[in-house]
């Protein structure tokens, strides 16, 4: 017994005197679980807890390098030194990398998570990456997302719409700082109208995975935040951009932040300006790129009543006159054939936010709105005597007002213990009006539409077991269109299956409403007249399913990051939406808007991404997909049905390469990839004499940048000289149709040639 007793004391004082080290792993000043503490060139290491805290035991004495280190954060080294029954206690606080690769996001869960974190697959586009690929507004900076394609619809007027996993832009919800004031008029321009310079950061969810922002968040979601204060500070600068030798393009911007003392209150302002002419490619004197005048203001606010309240407010204004067609000084009804618009948008939004309950509790209020009013010409002089003095007596001007509220409100609540996890609830309602009426007397044509819209929406993000999560929800909408409510359920299912991996599982459902949406209301030109759309008087809902499973897999080390995700989605839609032709009227062409019986979308996305020592960055990423309709749809009398979607290349893809060695110097090299694609081409240009589809060529755009910083003095502003070549390679289509009867909507590939920009910005605060 005695010698059992003796035996026990001297394990006990071994252990006292073992040698142990512990302390707290933090980021951005928060304790973090998963980072990971290891002795280098040794087996010992730890993961921090729940707390942020880290154990290495039993160590024997002697001199290391411990390293810190969590994905998306600058690791740390230090050399300590262990005697003979010490106990050391460390704490580390990592400093963010220049990387995206663990931001907090909002936009999948409608609560802010780590991406990592994310149950759904959330990628951001910062507002540096915007600078870095010299984007000047929105649809510029949206080509380098993986899954997502920015398309030109337009050879006269330009329009954009964005593609998301080979969805059209009718597919995919585009919210202003989480809300949905997007109009379907605002969806035409609005991707070219929104200035980068207004955008702190691009959120974007692809799929159907955040089903709970509504009706048309089938091919994905893209939420723009706009910039909010955080410091005194401001930044001003102008660019020249040359097109292909041919055209100018000037650009202004402007922004300020002010701060108060308190940090309880700020303001920022944004301003842009942007003058560019008409680019012709074929010499036609018929432009290809239309002329813009925009400018662009606005301001968003922030302040904290209390410790425990926030308000946000923030308002634009967007005003910009475009004119494509013939290049002439005539008004636009002299004109061979013209568009022209005259937009002016107002855009705020103005939330409430009160937490309680120790913070476990947030209760949000929001309203957002949008109007936008519109003076347009879209027509072509005619050829014969009658139909000339009728076209000078009644040109086709036309006039379009639509106005977007939005009004609502959202319950979180923390439990802290829900069956042996963390679950984060959120309920909410809100209220969607959207008002369009878009006339053209000449014509005889009219969208007079008003939609509305009552949401209710629950979900619940369970943190099951530490590497395990479960996001799960359904949104019931009732929508003046359809008869009874829509129940749109989602679920979304997280495993942490070592540091640095995550394997995703999500579903979701959703639909479209049987309305207008954006490329309704596009006018083209095509055979001689003019081509509309309009809505079948039988139209129902169109319905969708989305499935997609991935792996995210990141391998940070001390000078190093690099990873991948692999997707595989698929969008099944029922009563799929196309376009049935009706041939021709005094006018020109008609379609309708019908249900055909179904269409599949499939695909497979792979993303890559590396950043070394802060200094090299790559983010790239494909994507193989594969889009079908059930039965052969018909798109141009005469010519043979095609199960193939239109305008939607079967791959495409996207490649970032940032250089930066100082803090004074950077670089980018950039790519984007257009593969083939089915493209219907209307006859009635002199180049054009038959009904076709004809299949498009490859298009490999490669672009550059690079940019200097000077550093005068502390109390002077940093001064950045900048300079780069788009589409160095001028991949640009070569085939545009000539003259006043051409068909407009034969446009695709790049939406620039060769195109060399200069600038110069200041920065200070």
């Amino acid at each position: 017994m005695k010698k059992a007793i003796t035996l026990i004391l001297l394990l006990f004082t071994a252990f006292l005197q073992a040698q142990n080290i512990t302390g707290v792993v933090k980021t951005d000043g928060k304790p973090t679980e998963y980072a990971t503490v290891s002795l280098a060139e040794t087996e010992y290491g730890s993961t921090t807890d729940r707390d942020g805290k880290f154990y290495l035991e039993n160590i024997p004495a002697g001199t290391y390098d411990i390293l810190a280190s969590y994905i998306g954060y600058t690791p740390l080294r230090r050399t300590v030194t262990v005697a003979e029954g010490e106990n050391l206690s460390l704490d580390f606080n990592l400093t963010e990398t220049n990387t995206v690769f663990n931001e907090v996001v909002v936009t999948g869960t409608k609560t802010f998570k780590r991406k990592t974190d994310s149950p759904v697959i959330v990628n951001v586009v910062s507002s540096r990456t915007l600078q870095n690929v010299q984007a000047c507004n929105l649809s510029e900076g949206l080509k380098f997302q993986p899954g997502l394609r920015i398309e030109n619809d337009c050879q006269t007027c330009n329009y954009t719409q964005l593609r998301m996993n080979g969805l059209a832009g009718g597919y995919s919800q585009i919210l202003i700082n989480g809300r949905p004031v997007f109009s379907p008029l605002t969806g035409l321009y609005g991707l070219e109208q929104l200035p980068a310079n207004m955008i702190e950061r691009i959120e974007v969810v692809r799929g159907g995975g955040s089903s709970l922002y509504g009706s048309s968040a089938v091919g994905g979601t893209v939420n723009v935040i706009t910039k909010l204060p955080t410091t005194d500070s401001y930044e001003a600068g102008y660019t020249y951009q040359n097109i292909d030798g041919q055209t100018s393009d000037h650009q202004l911007t402007g922004n300020a932040a002010l701060v108060s003392d308190s940090k309880n209150s700020g303001i920022s302002f944004f301003l842009n300006r942007r003058e560019r002419g008409l680019y012709d490619r074929n010499g036609d004197n018929f432009s290809e790129i239309p002329l813009l005048e925009n400018t662009s203001l606005g301001a968003t606010a922030f302040l904290l009543p209390r410790e425990n309240q926030k308000i946000e407010f923030s308002i634009s204004n967007l005003n910009e006159f475009r004119y494509g067609g013939e290049m002439t000084d005539k008004p636009a009804y002299l004109t061979q054939q013209a568009e022209e618009r005259t937009h002016n948008v107002w855009m705020g939004n103005l939330d409430y936010q009160i937490n309680f309950n120790d913070d476990n509790t947030s209760l949000i209020t929001y309203a957002a709105w949008q109007n936008t009013d519109r003076d347009h010409y879209t027509g072509i002089f005619p050829d014969e005597p009658l139909a000339v003095q009728n076209h000078l007596e009644n040109a086709p001007y036309g006039t379009s007002v639509t106005t977007t509220l939005q009004g609502g409100l959202q319950l979180n609540h923390r439990l802290s213990r829900f069956l042996g996890g963390k679950n984060m609830l959120t309920f909410g309602t809100e209220y969607i009006v959207d008002d369009v009426n878009d006339e053209i007397p000449a014509y005889n044509y009219l969208i007079d539409q008003k939609t509305t819209d009552l949401g209710v929406f629950v979900q619940s993000d369970w943190e099951i077991i530490r590497n395990l999560s479960l996001l799960s929800g359904v949104r019931a909408d009732v929508h003046n269109l359809i008869d009874g409510p829509l129940f749109s359920p989602r679920t979304s299912l997280l495993y942490k299956a070592g540091v640095g991996t995550q394997l995703r599982l999500n579903y979701g459902s959703g639909f479209r409403a049987p309305q207008a949406f954006d490329t309704d209301l596009h006018i083209a030109f095509a055979g001689g007249g003019v081509s509309r759309v309009m809505l079948s008087p039988d139209l129902q809902p169109e319905k969708s399913q989305s499935w997609s499973a991935s792996v995210n897999y990141d391998k940070v080390t001390e000078n190093y990051i690099a990873g991948f995700t692999l997707e595989g989605f698929r969008t099944r839609l029922d009563d799929a939406f196309f376009l049935q032709p009706l041939g021709t009227d005094s006018f020109g062409e008609v379609f309708e808007k019908q249900n055909g019986d179904g269409a599949t979308v499939q695909g497979i996305t792979v993303e890559l991404r590396a950043n070394y020592n802060r200094k090299l960055q790559l983010e790239s990423g494909f994507t193989v997909q594969s889009n079908k309709f059930d039965r052969p749809v018909t798109y141009i009398d005469g010519v043979p049905a095609t199960r193939e979607f239109m305008r939607t290349p079967a791959t495409y893809g996207f490649a970032l390469l940032t250089f930066t060695p100082t803090g004074r110097f950077n670089a980018n090299l950039n790519y984007v990839y257009t593969g083939q694609m089915q493209i219907p081409h209307f006859a009635g240009a002199p180049n054009q004499e038959v009904d076709e589809i004809i299949t498009s060529s490859s298009f490999s755009e490669v672009s550059f940048k690079a940019a200097y910083r000077l550093f005068v003095n502390e109390n002077a502003p940093n001064i950045e000289l900048f300079g780069g070549v788009k589409n160095i390679f001028d991949a640009y289509q070569n085939d545009f149709d000539i003259g006043k009867n051409r068909d407009s909507n034969f446009v695709y590939g790049p939406g620039l040639p060769r195109t060399f920009f200069m600038g110069v910005r200041f920065e200070g605060k």
